[in-house]
């Protein structure tokens, strides 16, 4: 087994915070959350401490953050139905643009690896791609409107220009170009409620997703001519649930962070819990994979914990935030037997 362990407690928003994202080199965690505020937390010495506050973006929620991959820009998503993009190349902050187009409510905003692309999603049940263009401006290049509920979270495959969303109308969708226009090529369907978030592996051959309905689902890629003979219609990857973890959370999931570092699986609920999964390495771990709890904290926070996310760059170092208005800090060490 592991030790979930609490290393420090950021405090400054007044609200509940809805989300954190590391930088792509570690060194900076953002938030933001319901007092339409970004913090932007850096390490001094031991300590994290606030860098920066970006408050004169949005004029309601800011549900979300996202990095770009050289981690010059943020971009964030809110609920008065705009994305900001804030650029730090001259050393500060600075609004860069501000996306215009969703109906309502913007729910999270995810670049793609090449940092060409960026995806927003709303309730407006609308997931957008923006195309970055040279002189640093974004032209919409697609809206595709497959879902038929609000959309929670958009995430790209960490390297391919492939994209997945998840939604209240309980799927999970996969999206790519093709011949000039961006395409739904599948929906994945195995969730019995709302699936609030969802992340590839490092690989991007496998997607976990996690679900008011309690549980988490892993989705496998069949690429065509795999060797298991999964159909691929059309020659485009067939992707299964091959695995279904179950019996943990008491109450809808609302994150999920899946280590590139570790390969270990984070998630975050409105037990107010964290719990931490590992895979038992079997013979057939690509078909039937097993996870096992490894670690857990219940009362993790006071509240609903909204994110949980692994640094890209220390394993094991872990951040979550909650409706109890702080950030979390944590440090999963293995016990020693």
């Amino acid at each position: 087994m592991h030790t979930l362990t609490e290393v420090e407690t950021l405090s400054g928003h007044s609200d509940r915070v809805w989300c954190v994202s590391w930088s792509p080199n570690g060194s900076l965690l953002a938030s933001c959350g319901g007092d339409k505020s970004i913090r932007i937390w850096g390490k001094e010495g031991e300590k994290w401490i606030c860098k920066s506050i970006l408050t004169d973006g949005h004029t309601r929620t800011v549900r979300s953050v996202s990095w770009s991959p050289c981690g010059m820009y943020l971009a964030a998503a809110s609920f008065d139905a705009t994305t900001s993009v804030w650029s730090r190349k001259a050393g500060e902050f600075e609004c860069l643009a501000t996306l215009e187009g969703h109906e309502n409510e913007v729910k999270s905003t995810s670049w793609a690896c090449t940092g060409n692309l960026l995806a927003t999603c709303s309730r407006d049940k609308s997931v957008w791609i923006w195309e970055v263009t040279a002189d640093e401006e974004f032209e919409c290049a697609s809206v595709m409107s497959t879902h038929t509920q609000d959309v929670k979270r958009v995430k790209w495959h960490p390297n391919k220009e492939i994209l997945a969303s998840c939604s209240y109308d309980d799927t999970v969708r996969l999206y790519r170009e093709q011949a000039d226009d961006w395409e739904c090529f599948t929906t994945l369907k195995g969730h019995s409620s709302t699936v609030w978030a969802i992340d590839f592996d490092k690989t991007g051959s496998r997607l976990a997703s996690c679900s008011a309905d309690a549980t988490v689902k892993i989705w496998q890629e069949y690429e065509p001519g795999n060797p298991e003979c999964v159909a691929t219609p059309d020659n485009v990857s067939t992707w299964k649930c091959v695995c279904t973890i179950g019996g943990y959370h008491e109450r809808a999931i609302y994150d999920i962070s899946w280590s590139h570092l570790s390969g270990l699986l984070a998630t975050s609920s409105g037990d107010d819990s964290l719990c931490i999964f590992s895979e038992i390495h079997s013979s057939d771990s690509r078909n039937q994979p097993q996870f096992e709890l490894v670690a857990r904290v219940r009362g993790a926070h006071s509240q609903d914990v909204n994110c949980t996310v692994w640094s890209p760059t220390e394993e094991g170092l872990l951040a979550s935030c909650s409706d109890d208005g702080t950030i979390k800090l944590w440090k999963l060490e293995r016990d020693e037997k």
